[in-house]
């Protein structure tokens, strides 16, 4: 893992100033607290003139950090030197109040554990090593806890490695789960934010053919007067004139406009009832002609099982999310991808299946999931990052479509069965 990689620096990541804000006043009003309450109220001894001092400080850097600083978004350095000073701060006031042997030890490894969620993975491993560092040192050195003194009572030498052990243990376990929780909602977020932007765009895509239709229709009466105007004026100057030439081109041109208008007109009278309504064998049919374009692979649609000869409402989300299932087959087959169309009265399946290497066994299991990469050889040249399936995957499923992903079927490669209920892919 390269340094760009570690701290995830093309990412430009940020901390909310608020979060960070108010995670520092709990904070110091706990300190406050905690250390009033054990001085006055339970009246054992400690540090309290330093302790305040301390806190005072603390406090000053978070008026600073609230009024002071502009910025509404902290950047990945800004936020972990915030950390840092709360990181060191907070072990100040263990050293003065028994070290690990203060029972808010524990809370030692908050700004790690803040870093993991929002900052990078080279800012949270710096942050934990320094939070390691300064638990060993407060193991050995510290004052005396508060009420140790009134009551003649010490810990073992094994107690306070345990202790030790526990908070790194806690550390580390809590890092970790931080640095995959955001590393994991912020794949999703990006995927489903491409998700839109597809989606977007196919159905802007699929307005086109009317904003053509609405184009036609206005343009063709001015076409029109221009043409009758020409010719109206070819009459008078007759084929004599010099402009006779200038005014045949003008009509032919005017005409011409007429013509491929008419043809975008009719082309969206005809689409506009495709639309609505398509049999599943003639979208799959138009899917697989617009592939062999561009593709040398045998491609067989198979619809002798299809009984229920159906039709559906042609839709964004199921020609894209077809589309992207077919091409993935094409794109890892060797020879030959064959599309399987079965149907009866409760149920439509579509199953695909291609002569390739097949899904990789160790991601098979987590197939659909975004920004997923097999370490498999056979399919390391033509993989991507599984974007584009977990984009197909949940359009279909937006259509309460069923899939499964499986290998060594019928061509011994990747098997993709798709299905829905027939109520449900009709309506």
């Amino acid at each position: 893992m390269n340094f760009s990689t570690l701290f995830r620096l093309e990412e430009n990541l940020h901390l909310d100033k608020k979060t960070l804000v108010n995670l520092r006043w709990i904070a110091i009003i706990g300190q406050l607290f905690a250390i009033n309450f054990v001085y006055f109220y339970l009246e054992l001894n400690l540090p309290v003139i330093e302790t305040h001092i301390i806190v005072f400080i603390g406090f000053i850097t978070n008026i600073v950090l609230q009024f002071i600083i502009r910025t509404n978004q902290l950047k990945d350095l800004s936020s972990s030197l915030f950390l840092a000073y709360d990181l060191v701060q907070l072990s100040t006031l263990l050293y003065l109040t028994g070290g690990i042997l203060n029972p808010f030890a524990l809370l030692i490894i908050i700004p790690t554990i803040v870093s993991s969620t929002f900052l990078s993975m080279g800012t949270t491993i710096i942050l934990g090593t320094l939070t390691i560092g300064l638990l060993f040192i407060l193991k050995e050195y510290h004052r005396i806890l508060p009420g140790l003194d009134v009551y003649s009572f010490s810990f073992s030498e094994y107690y306070l490695a345990g202790a030790l052990v526990s908070i790194i243990i806690g550390l580390v376990f809590l890092s970790y789960f931080g640095i995959r929780f955001s590393g994991e909602t912020k794949k999703r977020s990006e995927a489903l934010d491409k998700l839109q932007q597809v989606m977007a765009k196919e159905y802007e895509l699929d307005s086109l053919g009317g904003q053509a239709a609405a184009a036609a229709h206005s343009l063709g009466t001015p076409l029109a007067t221009i043409s009758v105007v020409a010719k109206e004026l070819k009459k008078e100057i007759g084929d004599k004139s010099k402009h006779s030439k200038d005014l045949d081109l003008l009509i032919s041109q005017a005409k011409r406009c007429s013509d491929i208008l008419k043809q975008i007109s009719k082309k969206e009278i005809r689409e506009d009832q495709f639309i609505n309504l398509i049999k599943v064998e003639d979208l799959l049919e138009e899917i697989i002609v617009s592939f062999k374009e561009t593709s040398n692979k045998k491609i067989t649609l198979l619809e002798n099982d299809d009984k229920n000869k159906i039709n559906i409402k042609r839709s964004p989300e199921i020609v894209y999310g077809l589309r992207n299932f077919i091409g993935n087959a094409i794109k890892f087959a060797d020879k030959e991808v064959r599309i399987k169309l079965l149907s009866d009265k409760q149920e439509l399946i579509l199953i695909i299946d291609d002569d390739g290497p097949g899904f990789a066994e160790d991601v098979i299991k987590l197939i659909g999931e975004p920004y997923l990469k097999s370490k498999s050889k056979k399919i390391t040249d033509k993989a991507g990052l599984g974007l584009g399936i977990f984009l197909g995957k949940t359009l279909l499923e937006r259509k309460k479509a069923r899939l499964t992903f499986l290998n060594k079927e019928d061509l011994k490669g990747a098997t993709v069965k798709i299905s829905w209920n027939i109520l449900d892919i009709k309506n």
